[in-house]
């Protein structure tokens, strides 16, 4: 189940794996862009879907990277494996939906309208009002 984990992790784009294949049954990963939300918001959301991953600071040298740790235990079957990427997967998007709000663009009639309305086309138009006051 450890190299399943591990292989699902790699292919989703999202992790390096910092866990070595031999010795403690466990899989240790970082998010490759921590720009937008870290491993403690994943670890966050995962436990939201039931999952307890936890999210560590490493030690003092390398402070800088966080991590998250699946223990693979015996009962550890196959489809709890799957069921974990699967809500991987599905916090990934909902935390790439938070951080990338979709913006759309007005169209002409609909800018028309806001601006007969008293909706100032821009902010320097807003910002020019204000100062002629």
């Amino acid at each position: 189940m450890q190299m399943v984990l591990k292989e699902d992790l790699v292919k989703s784009g999202h992790f390096n794996i910092l866990s070595k294949d031999n010795g403690v049954p466990v899989v240790a990963f970082s998010l490759k862009d921590r720009s937008r939300y870290d491993e403690f918001k994943t670890s966050e959301m995962l436990r939201r879907h039931g999952w307890i991953v936890p999210a560590y600071p490493m030690p003092p040298a390398a402070q800088h990277i966080n991590v998250l740790r699946v223990v693979i235990r015996a009962e550890f079957s196959s489809t709890l494996a799957e069921r974990l990427v699967l809500d991987i997967h599905i916090v990934m998007d909902e935390l790439e939906k938070v951080h990338h709000p979709i913006v759309t663009k007005n169209t002409k009639e609909e800018n028309k309208a806001l601006v007969e309305n008293g909706v100032k086309n821009t902010a320097l138009d807003a910002h020019r009002e204000i100062i002629a006051q």
